[in-house]
Parts: C-alpha cells; sequence; structure tokens
C-alpha cells in the first residue's frame, strides 16, 4: 500500500500537465515497482547547498526538466533580489551525461525567460573551465550539468556564485528558500528568450588555457619528449581539454585512450566513470604496459577530479591515492615557491578535514599557513575568499582526488593538476628519478601516513534512515578504544564540539556545521565518519602512520599498516 500523501504526488503527475513520457513511466513502476515508485516521489529532490543530484526518471525525487525547471526559477528569483539594477549574467557548461544537452538548454531557458543573460557552451567542458569563464565574462552565477563521478543513472545540478566557486552561507541558504517556495511547474517560466542565450565556446578555452599555462614552476624543461603519458577522460570532459593542454605546453608523448575519449553518458568501456578506482584505469594501465608510459592519468565525467597511476618499486601501475597524490603536488609547489624566492609569509595552503594530515606537515615544515575546511571544494575557495585581501593562496586540495592549483579557478581542477604532475614527473626524470621515487622521498623526510576509505551503501528511504541511525548511534555511543588505542580526542561538526578526554574538557569550534564525526587515538590514529552528501552511502575514512626510516621498508611498513586498518574497522563493527 502506498501512503497516501506520496499517491497524491503521484497522481498530480498523472493528471497535470507533465510529459506523457513521464506518465507512462509512473503506470509502469504502479504496477510492477511500487518500492521504486515510492523513493521517485516521497519526497522532492533536495535542493542542497551547492545544487541537486540524484537519479534521471519521473517524480518529484528524481533528476527530470520540472526538478531544474523549479530549481532554476528559484535561482533567478534570489539573482534578481541581488542585482535588482544591473543586467544580470550566468554561464552554463554540462558533460557526457544522458539529457546534458536538454538539462542545459532547459535551464538556459528558464533563465532568459526570467531576463538574465545566458552564456552557453557549445559542447561540454569541464567543471574548472565553467568556474574560470563564470569570471572571466564577469557573471553573477553559473551553472554546470553534472553528476560527476556518480553512475549513469545520475544526473547533476552544480550552482556557482560571482567569485567562481559553489554557493557558500549566506547565499546557499537564501537560494534554497527561494526553491522552496516554488510549488508547481506553473511558477516556472519555461519559454525561454533566445535572444538572451549566446554560445560560448573556443575563445574561453583559449583564455583558460593561458590561465593554466601561468601555474606552471618550470620554466625550462627540455626532457617533456622524454615523459610518456597515457590519459583516459572515461567518456567524459576531460577529452576536451587535458590532451590539448598537455600537447600545447610540450608534453607530446601524450597517448589518448581512444575508446574512452567518445563522449558517452553509459561509460560503456569502464566499470565505473570514477578515477578513484582502480578498474576505471583498467584499459589505460593496459595501454600504458605496451607504451611503458611513466604516468596514467584519468578524469572523471565533468573532469574536475584526477588519478594518476605511477610505477611502483617493483614496476607495476599504481593508482595513487588523492592523499598521496596530493602530497607530491604540495611538496613540489611549496619547494618551487621556496627556490624562486617567492615566500613573503602570508601564504596559505588549504585542505579538507578529511585530507591526510601529512598535507599539514609539509605546510608547517616551509611554515606556511594551513586551514582546515568541511569537505568540499566550495569550503576551500570560501578559505580563500576570507583570506584574499590580506594573505596568498598556493595550493588547496582533499583527499578526493581533487586539486586547486592557484586561484584562478575556485574549484577542483583536473587540467591544471595533469601539467603540475607532468612537470613533477619531468623534473623527477632529470633526477634519475619516478614519481613513485619521489613520493617516496616525501614519506622519508616527513614521515609515513597510510590512508584508506571504506564505504557502506544504504539505497532508497529505508537506506537513509539506516544511514541517519548509525550516525545517531556513533554520536551518542562513541567508542572509548580503537583496535586497542584508546580515544583521546573526539571532533563533532554537527555539535561545533571538540572533546579533549585527556583533561575531561571541550570547546567550541568555529566552522560551519556538518554531520562528521572524527576520533583520534593515543597512536595517532584518526578515523572521519560522514554520510555522503552525493551518494546513498555512509563514509569512513582511515589515517594511521609510522615513520619509514629505510626505502627498502615501504612494502613491509605498507602491510602493517593495512592490517592496523583492518583491525580498526573490526573494532567498529565494519567486517
Amino acid at each position: 500500500m502506498i501512503d497516501k500523501k506520496i499517491m497524491a504526488r503521484v497522481n498530480k503527475w498523472l493528471d497535470g500537465n507533465y510529459d506523457e513520457n513521464f506518465k507512462d513511466e509512473i503506470r509502469e513502476l504502479l504496477k510492477n515497482n511500487t518500492d521504486k515508485l515510492v523513493d521517485s516521489f516521497y519526497k522532492d529532490l533536495e535542493f542542497g547547498t551547492g545544487g541537486m543530484r540524484g537519479i534521471m526518471g519521473a517524480g518529484t525525487n528524481r533528476m527530470n526538466i520540472y526538478t531544474i525547471g523549479m530549481a532554476t526559477q528559484g535561482l533567478c528569483n534570489y539573482l534578481k533580489m541581488k542585482f535588482p539594477k544591473q543586467q544580470i549574467k550566468l554561464a552554463i557548461a554540462y558533460d557526457c551525461r544522458h539529457n546534458n544537452t536538454l538539462f542545459a538548454k532547459t535551464t538556459a531557458d528558464v533563465c532568459s525567460a526570467n531576463g538574465i543573460k545566458v552564456y552557453l557552451f557549445d559542447g561540454m567542458r569541464p567543471t574548472p573551465e565553467l568556474s574560470f569563464a563564470l569570471r572571466y565574462l564577469n557573471c553573477q552565477s553559473g551553472i554546470v550539468i553534472t553528476a560527476s563521478h556518480n553512475p549513469k543513472e545520475y544526473n547533476g545540478y552544480k550552482v556557482y556564485w560571482d567569485d567562481g566557486a559553489q554557493l557558500v552561507t549566506p547565499h546557499d541558504k537564501n537560494v534554497i528558500d527561494e526553491v522552496q517556495k516554488i510549488n508547481d511547474i506553473s511558477d516556472v517560466k519555461f519559454d525561454g528568450n533566445d535572444e538572451l542565450i549566446e554560445i560560448i565556446g573556443d575563445e574561453i578555452d583559449i583564455e583558460f588555457l593561458k590561465e593554466v599555462k601561468k601555474q606552471l614552476l618550470s620554466d625550462e624543461l627540455e626532457n617533456k619528449d622524454e615523459i610518456k603519458i597515457v590519459f583516459t577522460p572515461l567518456h567524459g570532459t576531460g577529452a576536451v581539454m587535458v590532451p590539448r593542454a598537455l600537447k600545447e605546453n610540450g608534453y607530446k608523448n601524450t597517448f589518448v585512450v581512444e575508446e574512452q575519449m567518445i563522449a558517452d553518458g553509459d561509460f560503456p568501456t569502464a566499470k565505473s566513470p570514477n578515477p578513484e578506482e582502480p578498474a576505471a584505469l583498467e584499459m589505460a594501465i593496459t595501454k600504458a604496459k605496451k607504451l611503458d608510459a611513466d604516468i596514467v592519468m584519468a578524469t572523471d565525467p565533468d573532469a574536475d577530479r584526477i588519478g594518476i597511476a605511477v610505477k611502483d618499486q617493483n614496476n607495476e601501475y599504481l593508482l595513487l591515492n588523492g592523499n598521496q597524490t596530493g602530497a607530491i603536488i604540495m611538496e613540489y609547489i611549496l619547494s618551487k615557491w621556496k627556490e624562486k624566492n617567492l615566500l613573503k609569509g602570508n601564504e596559505f595552503t588549504v585542505k579538507t578535514i578529511v585530507t591526510s594530515e601529512l598535507i599539514k606537515d609539509i605546510s608547517d615544515y616551509f611554515k606556511i599557513l594551513q586551514f582546515d575546511t568541511l569537505t568540499g571544494f566550495k569550503w576551500i575557495a570560501d578559505a580563500i575568499r576570507k583570506n584574499e585581501n590580506s594573505k596568498i593562496f598556493i595550493v588547496g586540495l582533499e583527499e578526493s582526488f581533487g586539486y586547486m592549483i592557484g586561484d584562478f579557478v575556485r574549484d577542483k581542477d583536473s587540467v591544471t593538476a595533469a601539467l603540475i604532475i607532468a612537470e613533477i614527473a619531468a623534473n623527477a626524470e632529470k633526477e634519475g628519478k619516478t614519481l613513485f621515487d619521489k613520493l617516496i622521498d616525501v614519506y622519508l623526510k616527513y614521515g609515513f601516513y597510510f590512508e584508506s576509505l571504506f564505504s557502506i551503501y544504504k539505497h532508497g528511504k529505508s537506506g537513509a534512515e539506516e544511514i541517519t541511525k548509525m550516525m545517531i548511534k556513533f554520536r551518542n555511543y562513541p567508542p572509548t578504544e580503537i583496535a586497542g588505542s584508546k580515544v583521546v580526542a573526539i571532533k563533532d561538526y554537527l555539535k561545533l564540539k571538540e572533546f579533549d578526554l585527556k583533561t575531561n574538557s571541550e570547546k567550541t569550534m568555529d566552522i560551519p556545521k556538518s554531520n562528521v564525526l572524527q576520533f583520534f587515538t593515543k597512536d595517532g590514529s584518526k578515523i572521519s565518519v560522514r554520510p555522503s552528501g552525493t551518494e546513498p552511502k555512509i563514509k569512513f575514512y582511515f589515517s594511521v602512520n609510522s615513520k619509514l626510516e629505510r626505502r627498502e621498508d615501504y612494502d613491509l611498513l605498507c602491510s602493517e599498516l593495512h592490517a592496523k586498518i583492518e583491525k580498526i574497522k573490526t573494532s567498529l563493527g565494519l567486517e
């Protein structure tokens, strides 16, 4: 039996002015899959602080032209309130997913129908290019149609403000309020004004790549041709910009996985469109083995994240985790700034709270101020915004394969990261080293941190409720000991309290609220727990560390620390 409130939502779609294909989909679900129907209608697809993301299809809890139209109308209403006396401008980009052009055009139509000037890309483009274009064109807002690395059933809608960053306080909450006031599709202006929609393309690409090039730190590298790179965009927008950026900057030995250069929202040749997953790089690594390549690079569908695989000490290709790639990038950039006498004492770096403390150790070594933010690059961009008048931002990163080098883009940027990684490899080659050697150098100098991510998926309405119960249990009944080591501190980002269990004291944290818990143990382990903001899962981030004395001890220490994380998982009941 379907709940009456849910059935009323269903009937509103069946009886209303909605697309007939959606009505047929609903009737089919009524006959054969009421659980899926309930999931499609039991709530409105949440317009969160960064936008929306969800499964495509009919229903109030799905990505479709109606939920996108209502969200866009709410955004337009807020923009007109904030900028009442000027021509509002907005840029739109999209990735390779199904309905990408439909959703982008729907968004453009609603904006233009509201009198807003729209710059719409002529084809798919990376998310970081949208961030750049927004500021370059002096827009007040921007939108990317993307579900990032989610499975093929998903699409999404990310909103940006005039500084090129995703929405933060107060704009995020204010936009949400305006979106929630849109109660019906009759409140949405769907009939676009083509005179206010301008198609943009290569002229923005050229300017974007000029800014990317400015972030490079080695002026003369004569051995660029000796660095052999295999790249895959996993059927996404990385195909448009990454190979072009590499080749224009002298990395002529760049090879692509041709089958995955084809834009396709089904991601037919990739087990996952997520470069965090080793399976996503299988085809690229197979090609790299044939070519004896130095680096494998893979970007996610909207090309804001990048995964890097390198040859390890056994000459096997190893996918570095985000902390490892981030540590290599951070150490290289800060070393170069120091070498060029660019460090004046007012620089800063940023990482997220679930990212390795190795990043902070590197910043501390160079006497660079390090800010910690909540998960997500909107918060890294917020740290830049708050400090840009008095301090100089160098680099920001998070463990989930996101890197921001320089502040011309205010989001994750795989294009610039790809060039910096290639530059680091070329510098290493001059020293007779590989990228893996550079990673070991970092561990020997700053300490060996070993991290792991464990996720539990819980789908649908009941799954969301299960995740909520898990967080309540960890919050109300926190562990006192984990894998034999005492818990000495707890950070609760929902209560904004940091508890020091050694002194039995607490203090308030100066950071926005978020449903995150962190446990710190006496032996230096850090365990972070948070529900994903974009997928139906709860994430556990584990970080343990030790001292690496010799290169030859790397494999052994990896095994020991891996075993330690397994004990932590068992201790927390996560087997």
